[in-house]
């Protein structure tokens, strides 16, 4: 990589949104833990300090040799970040006399400083800090206030070090953008070259590279990730990828065929392999969610192995892991205890004795979306909403049977294609139906039924850390409704699911 801003990271929930803002302006950024410092070599061309849930005034706060970084790169603390700088220098950081929590607006704009070019006066600012700058170190200077905070930015003499109070990469500040291109490209001198098309080009000669003539399996579900993995890796070598689709029985109506047809139209060497029976049968009985997660990643490592032994010379296993992944994997508090066990296939590398080759472990979703496009992908595999791993088997609670599989995808059917035809689809990130372990009384006819429940979820989210449940049109809602009792052999009450996340999971397992 020629260039990169470097964002060191307290445990913000915001620093995921700090690096898509940067990359935004098509400059490559990496997140670091601030206790796992990367190389500081000549392609890093400034670095961010992100925010923290911890205060600076705690006795085991996150710590940092900031001297190793100032004035040899540009800077920039945002809101904790600043704090330690302001406090590591000698100045005063005391609780917050009152709330400085929202919006507020910059009653102080020094804008002849890089940092601030462009930015209003009254421009919206978002304050997220129980801590606040009471006093600056000698030589820091203030640059903005807000009406309530005087310190809502500053600057270092001489340096291109800066520290703000407020957070530029939330939408609610309205020129944090511009702010942060300031910083990026005008502080950092960031050319703006790391584009989709540029990725594509030198990934797919890094892969000839790696890769040379060794051959490489890959699993592909379907989705985005993995299937914009599998083509750049086809791009890079041919035949010499494997792919294997495995149908698992838990994979919405038709699927199988769908996505295997539309694998082989794009070139992709495929294998589909129906392993229907052998997930049901392993999952009989089973009702508890993490034992039903666990079964069927078993048993997915068991195919994937079996299949992957019938070819020749592999030495490579080839997956679709994106960025949130990477950095999940190495928090701020070490690996995260709650990573679903689906997320963990990690037994199968080693289990195979194989090298792993991960094209995308730079990239955030959206991001691979924009390189599917340039890769030409069908949009409807680039524009699907994520499924689980696990797929229907974490949406029947309970335990699992051939024939309630076979309720909910004839559910899921009606509801996604409702969606879709009513062009609700893409204003969607993720939507599905949960086949309950419920029965109701109903009346069908003059016949009095006891059968099953089922509820629908549809949610709008960014990239599945938060999610809030869509006000999908009551006429749309009834509709669907009315084809699933009338169509489902099985159910007859139809309910919409309206929690948001958190605390409410997307998924209900």
């Amino acid at each position: 990589m020629s260039e990169k801003i470097i964002i060191l990271d307290f445990g913000s929930q915001y620093t995921q949104l700090i690096a898509r803002r940067v990359r935004e302006l098509n400059v490559y950024c990496e997140i670091h833990p601030y206790n796992h410092l990367p190389e500081f070599d000549d392609s890093v061309k400034g670095v961010i300090l992100s925010g923290s849930p911890c205060s600076v005034r705690e006795e085991d706060a996150p710590d940092l040799d900031i001297d190793s970084l100032r004035g040899k790169f540009p800077v920039l603390g945002v809101c904790y970040g600043a704090q330690l700088l302001a406090k590591k220098y000698g100045g005063e950081v005391l609780p917050s006399e009152i709330r400085e929590y929202g919006r507020a607006k910059l009653t102080k704009v020094d804008s002849h400083f890089d940092l601030l070019k462009e930015i209003s006066l009254d421009s919206q600012v978002w304050m997220s800090h129980s801590d606040t700058i009471k006093t600056l170190p000698e030589g820091f200077d203030i640059i903005s206030s807000t009406d309530s905070v005087a310190v809502a930015a500053f600057k270092v003499h001489d340096e291109k070090t800066y520290g703000i109070q407020f957070h530029p990469e939330v939408t609610h500040s309205t020129q944090g953008k511009i702010l942060l291109r300031n910083f990026v490209v005008h502080i950092c001198h960031c050319s703006q070259d790391w584009t989709p098309d540029i990725f594509v080009e030198s990934t797919i000669a890094e892969l000839k590279e790696k890769l040379g003539n060794d051959q490489v399996v890959l699993g592909l579900s379907g989705g985005v990730d993995s299937s914009v993995a599998a083509t750049l890796i086809h791009h890079a070598i041919g035949s010499n990828l494997h792919c294997i689709f495995v149908d698992n029985g838990l994979l919405r109506k038709n699927e199988f065929q769908d996505v295997l047809d539309s694998y082989k139209g794009m070139g992709l060497n495929v294998t589909g392999v129906d392993a229907k029976n052998e997930f049901y049968e392993a999952l009989k009985g089973l009702t508890e969610p993490e034992a039903k997660r666990k079964a069927i990643g078993r048993v997915f490592i068991e195919v994937f192995d079996r299949e992957a032994h019938r070819i020749e010379n592999v030495k490579w296993l080839g997956q679709g892991t994106i960025y949130p992944d990477v950095i999940e994997s190495v928090s701020v508090k070490g690996p995260s205890a709650t990573i679903k066990s689906h997320h963990n296939v990690g037994g199968l590398p080693e289990k195979m004795h194989l090298k792993v080759v991960e094209p995308l472990n730079t990239l955030f979703k959206d991001e691979v979306r924009n390189v599917g496009r340039t890769l030409e992908i069908d949009e409807k595999i680039l524009g699907r909403h994520p499924f689980p791993g696990p797929g229907l088997g974490i949406r029947i609670l309970g335990d699992i049977t051939a024939e309630k599989v076979a309720i909910l995808q004839e559910v899921d059917h009606i509801f996604i294609n409702g969606l879709k035809e009513s062009g609700l689809y893409d204003d969607v990130w993720q939507a599905g139906a949960m086949l309950l372990p419920v029965q109701s009384v109903g009346v069908m006819g003059d016949e009095r039924t006891y059968e099953q429940v089922v509820a629908l979820r549809a949610v709008t989210s960014v990239d599945g850390m938060t999610a809030d449940w869509v006000h999908l049109p009551y006429d749309f809602l009834a509709d669907v409704s009315n084809k699933i009792i009338n169509q489902v052999k099985g159910v007859n009450r139809v309910v919409y699911d309206i929690s948001s996340k958190p605390p409410a999971t997307i998924e209900w397992e």
